[in-house]
């Protein structure tokens, strides 16, 4: 067995590539609380003309991006509608009732994908004992849905309907360029239907840090005067936002070889007795399944496929996640196939096993 592991618990743990390494060395820097960092104003300029948006403004995550967007569509008392699996409810500390007073309600997806007639007759206004309905966030692509992407006749007609209503519509895309390369369909297509767009660097794209918020120029005032409350304000950030420079330059379109790899993994998962897959359209570059409770639980489960070189994410009692990215290859994903049916195996035969792995989720 090679030394390396293969890990697939999120496209978050890629590495910079060489050349990326390169771009950070060789990136000119300012103060950007100063708004004089040079490579920073590129990043977001670049930015915002893809996503066809006035304005975009650079942030250390994606988790800030979206209470950014949340804090400058919605006021203390009110609340915005989403998708129950949706990152910016399931896995942001309730950010937005924290920092901003705001509240959420959630509706149930299809594995992440809403249907506009769910939305109906959910707008609150004008009593006193209600909030006041504002923003409609959805999640392309949707992280917890399996990497789903949300259908483009959905997301316009979710958006047209708020937009009908006086709703805002805010797009958590932290995988929106995963969308666009297995869709065919162009950001600034899939960005034009909502008000403010979020975008994250650090996970397909591997970049090691940060994330951005597009959108009209006065809301990007608004949400740039936010992020230095929130504590985002950077100095000489032009050295992170190099990498995502670079990565927007020439790390879009390898994104497909993410999407072949996944959809390899998902067949082979489906194969496999003891392990299910909930959803088998693979649509992009995650897999999850279920393990089948005679084979223990999804931490033991992924505690033996540490012994053999293999790193998922178990997400739930029951529940695997297995993300592809730039840091796996081809070898990588057979290698975590051939450890999926060596562990099952191990479990039939009732081989003792190692504990369970610690999960984050990302």
């Amino acid at each position: 067995m090679s030394d390396r592991l293969a890990d697939f618990r999120s496209d978050t743990v890629t590495r910079p590539t060489p050349a990326m390494r390169q771009a950070i060395a060789d990136a000119v820097v300012g103060d950007d609380v100063f708004k004089e960092d040079p490579t920073v104003r590129a990043l977001e300029e670049r930015l915002a003309d893809m996503l066809g948006k006035e304005a975009a403004l650079y942030v250390p995550s994606g988790t800030m991006s979206n209470q950014l967007a949340v804090r400058v569509h919605c006021g203390p008392g009110d609340e915005f509608l989403c998708e129950t699996g949706c990152h910016i409810y399931a896995y942001e500390q309730a950010g937005y009732a924290q920092l901003s007073g705001v509240a959420a309600r959630t509706v149930d997806g299809q594995f992440g994908i809403l249907r506009p007639e769910q939305l109906a007759g959910l707008i609150r206004s004008g009593d006193d004992h209600v909030p006041f309905t504002k923003l409609v966030c959805l999640e392309n692509t949707h992280n917890r849905g399996g990497g789903r992407i949300q259908p483009l006749p959905i997301v316009t007609s979710i958006c047209d309907w708020a937009h009908r209503h006086g709703l805002a519509t805010h797009l958590d895309g932290a995988r929106l360029f995963n969308a666009v390369v297995a869709s065919g369909v162009a950001a600034r297509e899939w960005s034009g239907h909502f008000d403010t767009v979020s975008v994250c660097f650090s996970k397909g794209l591997g970049a090691p840090i940060g994330s951005a918020l597009a959108g009209p120029r006065d809301m990007i005032v608004r949400a740039r005067r936010a992020r230095k409350l929130f504590g985002g304000g950077m100095r000489q950030a032009g050295m992170i936002a190099a990498a995502a420079l670079y990565a927007l330059e020439h790390h879009i379109d390898r994104l497909a070889q993410d999407h072949a790899q996944a959809k390899h993994l998902g067949a082979a998962v489906g194969k496999i007795a003891g392990l299910k897959l909930p959803n088998p359209q693979i649509d992009t570059n995650i897999v999850i399944f279920d393990v089948d409770p005679n084979l223990g639980t999804a931490a033991e489960f992924t505690a033996r496929l540490r012994q053999l070189g293999v790193l998922m994410l178990a997400i739930g009692r029951q529940q695997i996640r297995a993300v592809t990215h730039l840091d796996v290859d081809a070898a990588d994903t057979n290698r975590a196939v051939e450890a999926l049916g060596a562990v099952v195996d191990e479990c039939r035969a009732g081989k003792p096993g190692v504990g369970e792995e610690r999960s984050a989720y990302a």
